[in-house]
């Protein structure tokens, strides 16, 4: 176990990769779907206030960094309109079943189903980025991905109270991360295609 100070490395890590995505928003060089990141930003700060109540300490900064970072880029991708993703019937269906799940978050107030549907509604929300980033790799930016994937991991490893409050979004964050660092950055939907 790492001492629990490495979650603030990690935050650090995650917020370089996120400053570097909310430039290449406002440039228009990737292209955010504004869905996935509205409830990236509004899932994982719920996810953070249950964790604060559910005593979590230190390892919820890696929660609000996956939250606080989204709704920079969110607000940054109307700066630019060439940085705009053109949403569809998936996209909105997908932010509508997540928005769903906050509402069953908001029904129970108990922390660790928050942290349930907060994880439930943020998946469902990664999916249009999912399969944007299958499909049109190059609309997205690996970096950011990676350097959240290293934060979740940072986080796991300072963990010494493994209950679902304090490794639930860590656990969630690294894999919903390395399945987009991987599809952006080795193109796999390229590859799959042309093989």
């Amino acid at each position: 176990m790492l001492n629990e100070n490495f979650v603030i490395l990690g935050a650090i890590i995650a917020a370089l990769g996120s400053i570097k995505y909310l430039i290449e928003t406002i440039q228009g060089r990737v292209k955010p779907n504004r869905v996935t990141f509205f409830v990236w930003a509004l899932a994982p700060l719920i996810a953070f206030t249950a964790e604060i109540k559910q005593g979590v300490g230190i390892q919820s900064l890696m929660t609000f960094g996956v939250g606080f970072s989204p709704l920079l880029v969110f607000l940054a991708s109307f700066v630019n309109k060439k940085s705009e993703w053109k949403l569809n019937s998936f996209d909105f269906t997908c932010g509508a079943l997540s928005l769903v799940g906050l509402l069953f978050w908001y029904i129970t107030r108990t922390g660790n189903i928050a942290i349930t549907f907060s994880i439930l509604a943020d998946g469902l929300a990664a999916l249009p980025t999912i399969v944007k980033s299958f499909h049109y790799p190059e609309t997205e930016h690996s970096w950011v991905y990676l350097t959240a994937a290293i934060s979740a991991s940072l986080t796991l490893l300072t963990i010494d109270n493994w209950n679902f409050a304090h490794y639930g979004f860590p656990v969630y964050i690294l894999i919903v991360c390395l399945i987009i660092f991987s599809l952006v950055q080795f193109k796999l939907g390229k590859l799959s295609k042309s093989a």
